[in-house]
């Protein structure tokens, strides 16, 4: 109804205004989930043609990550990216978030499709892992899927902070690529995959039961993540 008084003009923004004034306890990201899952938007002027500098600048945010590719506690800092497995007929993607303190792989989801559901899936496990932490700097590139609305709103809801990579500069994600890298190279580029389902399988048994778990790697004096993670929480 508001939406309707609003002559279709309101976004979510002044409708969470409205409901507020209203009496209405609801928060903003409830409101914009509801519209979209309702197909409400608003009605605005069209605007000039924005140049592609600046549409790719929409929810760009600062490198605060700067390089700085360590961790004191676990859910300090999180490197994230998306990478391409061919199979056959077509490309699986994986997104997947790790965290600098243990070099772990803690969230991670798959798809043929490399969509902002695909990011947030793999975040979301992430903070289902880690008890829902807060307060984590979490850095990415500049990817649309990065820098999407649907994106953005999941990390505010849990008080994450986002960090982003300069343009065309992978340097900045340096430990993420590094894990894409060894990927790779000791698994799928090994393997010809005949559809989604058997690389699926086979990346999560590589992630959950080999590398977490048991894989030696040099920036923890060869303890593997988790056991790393396991060992420093004993000495305490």
């Amino acid at each position: 109804m508001i939406h309707k008084q609003s002559r279709e003009t309101y976004g979510y923004p002044r409708i969470h205004a409205e409901l507020k004034d209203a009496g209405e306890t609801c928060g903003k990201n409830r409101v914009y989930r509801l519209m979209q899952e309702n197909g409400i938007q608003a009605h605005i002027a069209r605007k000039q043609k924005r140049s592609r500098e600046a549409r790719h600048m929409e929810g760009f945010k600062p490198n605060t990550l700067n390089r700085q590719f360590y961790a004191l506690a676990p859910n300090q800092r999180w490197v994230s990216d998306i990478t391409t497995i061919p199979i056959r007929g077509g490309y699986l993607h994986l997104a997947a978030v790790l965290d600098l303190y243990s070099r772990a792989l803690i969230g991670w989801a798959m798809d043929t499709g490399m969509t902002t559901q695909l990011i947030k899936d793999a975040l979301t496990m992430a903070l289902w892992r880690r008890g829902k932490p807060g307060k984590v700097l979490v850095h990415s590139d500049q990817g649309s899927q990065y820098r999407s609305m649907d994106y953005q709103l999941l990390l505010s809801e849990h008080k994450l902070e986002c960090s982003m990579s300069r343009k065309g500069n992978c340097h900045d994600n340096a430990v993420m690529e590094s894990f894409f890298h060894t990927l790779k190279g000791e698994l799928t580029n090994r393997y010809r995959y005949k559809n989604a389902e058997e690389a699926k399988q086979s990346i999560f048994e590589y992630i959950e039961v080999f590398y977490n778990q048991k894989r030696r790697h040099s920036y923890l004096n060869y303890k593997a993540p988790f056991e790393y993670e396991t060992m420093m929480a004993s000495e305490k």
